[in-house]
């Protein structure tokens, strides 16, 4: 199996980052937060699109906590099981290092990440037989399909009548 290296998923991380900083900074989102109706004008289709988008992103935030039934998976928990989705339908695998580069955070950081995504049996972790020195990770089989189908729950709620194509 292909794995990913520790550069492309740096650099994923940082395409993913630039997108939220971009949303974070143009538009306004307290309004959307608070699930108010937001009235835009006819000629401002590009600040609508960013304002469904925003409104998206928060409700996939919440869809997200309740599924899971976890406020643990956001931030850099969220970006590992991401990855491990990803390399899961690639046939690639990760090892810890991997996903702990990936999230942006420190290994010993990733490590306890890593642990509390087993106890909610979401990953696990076995030796790679190739270097014994590495620790891969897995989605579980539960892992791989509660993501499987959070992702069809939010591909059933995206408000593609709202955005521009």
């Amino acid at each position: 199996m292909q794995q990913f290296s520790n550069q492309e998923i740096a650099e994923l991380k940082t395409r993913i980052d630039q997108i939220h900083d971009l949303l974070a900074t143009r538009g306004s989102d307290e309004a959307a937060a608070a699930g108010q109706a937001v009235s835009v004008a006819a000629n401002d289709a590009p600040k609508a699109i960013l304002v469904h988008q925003v409104a998206f992103n928060i409700q996939m935030r919440r869809l997200r906590k309740s599924h899971f039934g976890s406020a643990q998976l956001s931030g850099p928990t969220w970006d590992m099981m991401l990855d491990l989705m990803l390399a899961d339908s690639n046939g690639r695998e990760l090892s810890a290092s991997d996903l702990a580069a990936g999230a942006g955070v420190a290994l010993s950081s990733g490590l306890r990440m890593i642990a509390a995504l087993e106890e909610l049996g979401l990953v696990r972790r076995f030796i790679d037989e190739r270097d014994r020195r590495r620790t891969l990770v897995r989605l579980t089989e539960n892992g791989a399909e509660r993501m499987a189908s959070y992702f069809e729950k939010i591909g059933n709620a995206w408000p593609n009548s709202q955005i521009a194509a």
